[in-house]
């Protein structure tokens, strides 16, 4: 009898203990006048004991902006193989038939690895683009801002993206020039309010207008252009300088396959500076692959039938970037979902080279400072208004191996001061555990 009482006093010892170790930082949470002024979240687990080591309001429900990147992350580890498949071809006779595959790389201005545009240019076959239709893939997800039609990041998602499916505009000798070229001819003048430099695009329309004022030297913006399969066809002609025409064709089962670029680097470009186009378009590009059709919201039921629903929370995504304000999760879904990505990228090298790194690189590399001359968080960081997370890995000075997640939403201003305390925090946990 006097074992088992021991025992059950020895348990109740390490339990006390557990909760004890983590009182100092319950302390910093409770007593920040920062975190007083808004609704936060915050889970975290240790690698290595494969337990949740500490939370507060880890069970509630915040809006996680680009964390939602981390969910496209794992839906592109599970689906899409080492490279991107970037277009399906059949040749017919004296035709080569193509389709899109929803690969964002082709003619972009960082990713693109000329071998779809080679293919197509060094071709002596005559061109016939199939338009990949779906009623189930608008060009915007649902939450989306319209009045950010004309944002750099809100770019409109298509079948086969080209260029980005942006216009970079640029100072040159003083004018403002445009790439690709054939855009140069749809900017016009037009006198708006303010006495600096402005460019705008129509709403419903690629017409581009420019004030009056001097081009600042160094110039560079760009807009999303409006897409369509016929605009599409227009602009790759232009591109190739050859002609490309528009034809409904049935796709065989002979199809060849042309990949573009590995995977991960595309991944790391999207997560590093948070590219809401990568994202989505990478979630189209593995709806392809999963059910040969672009059925995005069908995928997402998919990844969450067979992986998110043994979470111990439900989750609700609309989209694959966080630009949708009716994205759902807590941060304890949050650290579930990483350790699935930790699953995958086993090798800390490949986990590292995906997510951005504090004072090294990406969305938090002016945010955190080394630590003993090293790097020690690992995140994926999430802002839109009123929004501000981070989610992602911590290496603590004892040689711990944590995974945490930190949302912060319904705060008024700028995401600044939020930033800064969730930093502060964070680098305690480094400095302490």
């Amino acid at each position: 009898m006097n074992r088992y009482l021991l025992s059950a006093l020895l348990s109740i010892f390490f339990v006390r203990a557990q909760a004890q170790e983590f009182d100092a930082l319950k302390y910093e949470f409770d007593n920040s006048t920062v975190l007083k002024g808004y609704f936060y979240g915050f889970n975290l687990y240790d690698l290595d004991q494969n337990r949740f080591l500490f939370g507060t309001q880890e069970d509630k429900y915040f809006t996680p902006a680009s964390n939602t990147k981390v969910f496209t992350l794992f839906t592109t580890l599970k689906n899409i193989g080492d490279s991107i498949p970037g277009l399906q071809y059949v040749t017919r006779g004296d035709s080569l038939i193509f389709w899109g595959t929803g690969d964002p790389t082709f003619l972009h201005s960082k990713l693109d690895s000329r071998k779809v545009y080679n293919l197509l240019k060094q071709t002596d076959k005559k061109l016939f683009y199939v338009e990949e239709k779906s009623v189930e893939e608008p060009f915007y997800r649902n939450g989306w801002a319209i009045e950010d039609f004309e944002e750099y990041y809100q770019p409109e998602l298509s079948s086969f993206p080209i260029y980005g499916n942006v216009v970079t505009f640029r100072e040159k000798a003083g004018r403002l020039v445009t790439e690709p070229s054939f855009f140069n001819a749809q900017i016009s003048v037009k006198e708006q309010q303010g006495k600096k430099f402005n460019l705008t695009r129509s709403f419903d329309a690629n017409l581009f207008y420019m004030n009056s004022t001097r081009v600042p030297n160094n110039y560079v913006n760009e807009k999303p252009f409006r897409y369509s399969p016929s605009f599409f066809v227009e602009l790759l002609q232009d591109t190739l300088h050859k002609t490309v025409e528009r034809i409904q064709y049935q796709k065989p089962k002979d199809i060849t396959v042309l990949y573009s670029i590995d995977t991960k680097t595309v991944l790391r470009e999207m997560m590093l500076p948070s590219d809401n186009f990568l994202a989505e378009q990478l979630t189209m590009v593995a709806a392809m692959e999963k059910f040969g059709s672009f059925r995005t919201a069908e995928l997402r039921k998919y990844m969450m039938d067979t992986y998110y629903h043994y979470f111990t929370d439900k989750i609700d995504l609309n989209d694959g970037s966080g630009l949708s304000a009716y994205n759902k999760v807590t941060p304890r879904s949050m650290v579930e979902l990483l350790l699935l990505v930790q699953a995958e990228l086993t090798n800390p090298d490949d986990l590292h080279h995906v997510f951005p790194t504090g004072g090294v690189d990406g969305t938090i590399k002016s945010a955190y400072s080394l630590d003993r001359g090293e790097p020690f968080v690992w995140a994926k960081t999430g802002t839109i208004t009123s929004v501000h997370c981070q989610s992602g890995f911590i290496k603590t000075r004892s040689g711990r191996n944590l995974v945490f997640s930190f949302m912060n939403n319904n705060f008024i201003g700028s995401a600044s001061p939020v930033r800064k305390e969730m930093v502060r925090l964070i680098t305690f946990i480094r400095q302490n555990y």
